[in-house]
């Protein structure tokens, strides 16, 4: 894979790579937006797997991977005006969107606030309100004090469970090397993102097709948050799969399957 391109934005700049032939007009565009303390390489086996079918952008979020971090805080519409201004940038008029995490609420952004500009909304991981403000000032006063690398043990656990980290070790151990080398301003201004975010009523609005999908056994995000999402959009369903937060890296066979059913059917 080639190291990618920068789109220069008023503030910062941001990192992105194409997957698949992009000017093959005929496959539609498919873009992954990653989660809090990652970067675009957690999409990688969906990469690989996908692109013989769709032109696959994948991009960091701010403040992570190659992509700048302007001073924070950040608000989820910021974040998902960067992923306007990225498909403005590359004249996509239309793409399906899966995120992750903070990445599935910015496609709730989306959808409620962009929705000519996305086809199908796979949200993962993710809830239409993660935590409390409470709970994500307290990690930013964490990470300002003990930085992100004494919290890695305790995201290993969130992310992964026992059995895919014995049986992983090296790829779980890139990903939260990637997690220890995170920009902290850009990390704790997405918490502020998250702090803020309630989008509860307002995915009622949003008209998309849907697909939910959660970890089985996955305690940020549970299933149920994933089935209030699927209840309460007006087309939306639920898929629990195995694994926990990082549930595309825990069951990339199963995830990728999914994805492929649902934006092809």
């Amino acid at each position: 894979m080639y190291e990618g391109e920068r789109l220069q934005l008023p503030n910062h700049h941001l990192h992105y790579c194409l997957d698949g032939d992009a000017t093959d007009s005929a496959k539609p565009w498919l873009l992954f937006c990653n989660s809090l303390g990652t970067d675009l390489h957690m999409w990688d086996a969906q990469a690989a797997g996908l692109s013989p079918y769709f032109r696959v952008l994948r991009y960091d979020r701010r403040g992570h991977g190659k992509s700048d971090a302007p001073p924070p805080p950040y608000s989820l519409t910021d974040l998902g005006r960067d992923v306007i201004a990225l498909l403005d940038a590359l004249k996509i008029e239309r793409a399906h969107f899966c995120g992750l995490s903070i990445g599935g609420l910015t496609g709730q952004w989306l959808g409620i606030n962009a929705g000519t500009r996305l086809d199908r909304l796979v949200l993962c991981a993710t809830a239409a309100k993660i935590g409390t403000e409470e709970s994500w000032n307290a990690r930013i006063d964490a990470v300002k004090t003990n930085g992100l690398a004494a919290m890695t043990e305790a995201t290993a656990e969130r992310w992964f469970t026992s059995q895919f980290r014995s049986a992983h070790e090296e790829a779980v151990g890139a990903i939260l090397e990637t997690f220890a080398e995170i920009d902290p301003e850009g990390y704790n201004g997405c918490c502020a993102a998250l702090a803020a975010a309630d989008l509860r009523e307002e995915i009622r609005r949003i008209a998309h097709p849907v697909l939910a999908i959660s970890g089985s056994d996955d305690s940020v995000c549970p299933p149920g948050d994933l089935q209030y999402i699927a209840d309460n959009v007006q087309q939306g369903k639920h898929l629990a799969l195995p694994g926990r937060h990082i549930v595309n890296v825990e069951s990339a066979q199963e995830f990728n399957a999914a994805l492929l059913g649902f934006l092809i059917e």
